[in-house]
């Protein structure tokens, strides 16, 4: 793939996946993530006094994020906050209610039918699935506007933390919330990101 003039390789431009290996992301349960913007770009708008200022992209993507429930009827959204150049939020999954039918014995795989068949789980997983619909869908409103189809808008990845208790929960809450007042102390402020000189 070529970006910008830079031409893939593999050994330079290797991505190691960052989530738990064999957990299960449909599995119920809170989960705190973090998505930031293509080279942390600046493209939602700006923190003025402590207050987050957005523009339409920044709007855009608050309004998919409340959407997500009609999208994705096991999950809630929680605390969340779109900052200039990412957002934090936190995403409920709750058991499902679907009914099980009869269970019937499997016949045996081999190991490349179940590394197949692993593969596939974790991309149709509820949590991928809902953030990857939230990327794909605010990308294509937002290069609709600044007429750039194509154009990345986030970054590939994403950062997710499974919460474990009601304690922690309410501190990420707090960190949400808290997150336009520390923005000059974020590690995505631009001026961290790119140091004067």
């Amino acid at each position: 793939m070529n970006r910008g003039g830079d031409v893939f390789n593999a050994e330079i431009h290797h991505r190691r996946s960052i989530r738990l290996r064999n957990y299960d992301y449909s599995s119920a349960g809170a989960y705190f993530i973090t998505i930031c913007t293509f080279e942390r770009e600046c493209l939602f708008g700006e923190v003025t006094n402590g207050d987050v200022c957005l523009n339409r992209a920044g709007l855009c993507v608050g309004t998919i994020w409340n959407s997500l429930p009609e999208r994705f009827p096991d999950v809630e959204v929680d605390a969340f906050v779109v900052m200039p150049n990412h957002i934090h939020g936190v995403i409920v999954i709750n058991e499902k209610t679907q009914k099980v039918g009869a269970i019937h014995e499997l016949p045996l795989r081999d190991d490349n039918t179940m590394r197949k068949s692993h593969r596939l789980a974790r991309r149709t997983m509820t949590l991928p699935k809902v953030v990857g619909y939230l990327k794909m869908n605010s990308a294509k409103r937002i290069n609709q506007w600044r007429d750039n189809p194509g154009v990345p808008v986030w970054q590939r990845n994403y950062y997710e933390r499974i919460i474990r208790d009601d304690r922690e929960l309410d501190g990420i809450r707090r960190y949400i919330a808290d997150n336009p007042v520390r923005w000059e102390e974020d590690e995505n402020h631009p001026r961290r990101i790119n140091p004067p000189s």
